[in-house]
């Protein structure tokens, strides 16, 4: 089986500080994910540059195949010497995933990586290697499907010290706080968020050293396909309509009289649900063979909306976020962020007349704009996104 690993990662800054001392990178290809964690010394602008310059060296260098010797050596003798501590660089955790599920993780200095297998927490099959004077922990084995790595900075072990709890939060503490909070198929961004919630809480909202969280599940490749309009020129709706329904994975249809074509072209019947879950947005359709069948350019609107605010580094709006809601725009925003791992939009330049009157917002005649600016916003998110037109 061919896997997408779904990534996501937070921080939280030292408090009074504008930039944070940790610092992620993922890299991904043809081929594997690369992600690596690095945690600079200290706080602030130098821990900043020193966790920066070591993440970008290690992606840089891995993804190009050099191995973790050498990677190692570059890194001491390119970074500056921290005149304080007389260490030339910052931790780090590197973590390769291949699209078969193979595992590969370099740990050097940081928490250990923590995996889950099935939900329940697993060991990991560790052997130490000595690389320029510097113990490192290695490691290589096979992950499966639905499968949940974790990763974090030393600031989430000390959440707490001084504050809350003496000794900070403790490792073992937060590798038991995981397994009681993983849930299946959750995404790796609720999880990362609900363990940074944690962190923030025992710090009482005043961090005393950056903490970050990667999360990292593996999951099947699943495209969605979502045809948005109709073409300009009517003989190619059997066409672009074939496109959508012999696409693989999910299939999605936004505007009314899109569905209308894909209703006549495969002679399905078109229902219109007349529940508002949501009064701002119009009520979601249903066409035998299609996931989910919404309304157009409003809809879309509004899971832009979503899925921006769902980018946001804000921890005291995390709680707050939720992808459960049943409207139109809430339900696609589900799919093109948590269900999907690819996206496929197939666009339709035909002018629709109601997007012309004066009246109505003029963002509603900026169709092709908006595509844009949801495939933007969910290649942040390391999907790939590719948008056709007709």
């Amino acid at each position: 089986m061919e896997y997408f690993i779904d990534a996501a990662y937070e921080s939280l800054n030292h408090y009074g500080e504008e930039l944070c001392g940790d610092k992620v990178e993922f890299v991904r290809t043809d081929k594997f994910f690369l992600a690596v964690l690095a945690d600079g010394l200290g706080s602030g602008v130098k821990a900043n540059i020193l966790s920066t310059l070591t993440s970008k060296i290690i992606a840089t260098m891995m993804s190009s195949g050099a191995e973790i010797t050498e990677v190692v050596e570059t890194i001491a003798s390119t970074l500056p010497v921290c005149s304080e501590r007389g260490l030339a660089y910052s931790t780090f955790s590197i973590i390769k995933v291949d699209h078969s599920g193979h595992v590969y993780t370099v740990e050097f200095d940081n928490p250990e990586l923590v995996y889950f297998h099935n939900n329940i927490l697993s060991e990991i099959p560790r052997k130490t290697v000595e690389i320029g004077g510097k113990n490192m922990f290695i490691s290589e084995f096979e992950a499966e499907n639905n499968d949940m790595l974790v990763v974090f900075s030393d600031g989430v072990v000390h959440a707490g010290v001084g504050r809350l709890l003496d000794l900070g939060w403790q490792y073992d503490n937060i590798v038991s706080y995981i397994a009681e909070n993983i849930e299946p198929d959750m995404s790796p961004r609720v999880l990362t968020r609900k363990l940074l919630g944690a962190v923030n809480t025992l710090y009482m909202q005043k961090p005393g050293d950056d903490s970050t969280v990667c999360s990292f599940r593996l999951k099947p490749n699943r495209p969605a396909t979502v045809m948005v309009g109709p073409p300009v020129n009517a003989d190619m709706d059997k066409l672009v309509v074939n496109k959508l329904m012999y696409s693989r994975g999910i299939k999605v249809v936004c505007g009314g009289s899109t569905s209308q074509i894909v209703s006549r072209v495969t002679g399905k019947e078109l229902t219109v649900s007349i529940d508002y879950d949501n009064p701002a947005i119009p009520p979601t359709a249903t066409i035998p063979g299609i996931d989910l069948v919404t309304e157009g350019v409003l809809t879309l609107g509004k899971c832009l909306d979503i899925i921006r605010s769902h980018s946001q580094s804000d921890a005291d709006k995390w709680d707050t976020f939720s992808l459960d809601k049943k409207d139109g725009a809430t339900r696609l925003a589900k799919v093109l962020l948590e269900e999907c791992t690819e996206v496929h939009f197939l666009v339709g330049r035909a002018l629709n007349p109601a997007h012309q009157n004066p009246g109505m917002p003029v963002s509603l005649g900026l169709k092709l704009n908006l595509i844009n600016d949801l495939a933007a916003e969910l290649e942040k998110t390391g999907k790939k996104v590719t948008v056709e037109y007709f």
